[in-house]
């Protein structure tokens, strides 16, 4: 049988971790690029360092991007990094276009000099809507990003377009919706709230604060949406989908259910901080994934409540001292 390759920019983070289990689970030789190998954190991969090759490249370094591609060989390449904190995105908007947007040139060029066979997968997001016209969303959906970050992954998911019908390449993006997991950062707003609810359930905290509560996103698990991004460049032709669960839930939602899961209520101890609000606020962020389900077989596997509990669990056995490889310590997201 012909090795299968596979290079993932962002390994480091959530979705690379799961992402490598999942193509080393199918026997692909796996590489990940990280910025420094003595700088980056890799906790999120500890586990399968035996197991895969990390090299030192950088988005911002073309060449380094190449080099990284000729040394690895890959069938397949999945550019998941990107500086994807939504309020650092309004605090630093031109080193997140250098990040999300204009990498995703460096990439797809390196790409064209090595081998215009590579297939390549670009995570998009569903920021890009942003002030969506309509409820759900699909492929069609026209974009209304509200935030740098949004901004950016919409240059980045246009560039591929624009590589696929200019130069030929198997370049799809993936537009996911907002996907979760134990090891997402604890800067973004589900794990400050398991972070904090774990705290609280072990008498380490008395309150957590948060912005807007009405905020609503369709969250999933980011192990279910990691399966979605390779069944996309398993498909004989290269093409966009939206990857979601269809079920829209408020950040109070989550917040309710996370205390719920820890035996707390959520009013005695969340506190509404103004200065956590966004300048600009998406709206209506729920997609649909009928596409997926057609084309790829691909469905979500867990639930919201499923998901919440695998968080609130995770974090209670890491903060009690009885950790699991899905509850380690978990830096902030790449």
């Amino acid at each position: 049988m012909t090795e299968r390759r596979a290079l993932i920019t962002g390994i480091t983070g959530q979705d690379g971790s799961y992402l490598a289990e999942l193509l080393l689970a199918k026997g692909y030789t796996v590489f990940g690029v990280t910025r420094s190998a003595a700088g980056d954190s890799a906790e999120r991969v500890a586990h399968l360092l035996d197991r895969l090759t990390l090299l030192e490249a950088d988005l911002l370094d073309q060449d380094s991007l190449t080099r990284a591609i000729r040394e690895s060989a890959p069938a397949e390449l999945y550019n998941l990094a990107a500086q994807s904190f939504v309020p650092t995105s309004f605090r630093q908007p031109v080193a997140t276009a250098e990040f999300t947007a204009v990498s995703v040139n460096r990439v797809l060029d390196a790409i064209r000099e090595v081998d215009p066979e590579i297939r390549f997968y670009q995570a998009s997001s569903s920021e890009m809507f942003g002030k969506a016209e309509e409820a759900p969303q699909t492929e069609r959906t026209p974009f209304h990003p509200r935030t740098p970050y949004g901004v950016a992954k919409a240059y980045g998911h246009f560039t591929t377009v624009n590589y696929r019908e200019t130069y030929g390449l198997f370049a799809v993006s993936g537009i996911l919706f907002n996907h979760e997991s134990p090891r997402r950062g604890v800067e973004f707003v589900t794990r400050k709230i398991t972070d904090a609810v774990a705290r609280i359930r072990l008498g380490l905290a008395d309150e957590i604060r948060l912005g807007n509560l009405d905020g609503k996103r369709d969250w999933g698990f980011a192990g279910d949406y990691v399966e979605a991004m390779w069944l996309m460049l398993q498909q004989q032709r290269p093409d966009d989908y939206v990857i979601a669960t269809g079920v829209e839930h408020s950040v109070r939602d989550f917040l309710a259910a996370a205390c719920d899961h820890a035996g707390l209520d959520w009013e005695r101890h969340v506190r509404v901080d103004p200065a956590l609000l966004r300048p600009a606020e998406v709206v209506n962020l729920v997609g649909d994934a009928s596409k997926a389900a057609r084309e790829l077989s691909w469905r979500p596997r867990v639930s919201f409540e499923e998901l919440v509990a695998m968080m609130v669990e995770a974090d209670l056995a890491r903060l009690s001292g009885s950790e699991s490889p899905e509850s380690q310590k978990i830096p902030a997201e790449d």
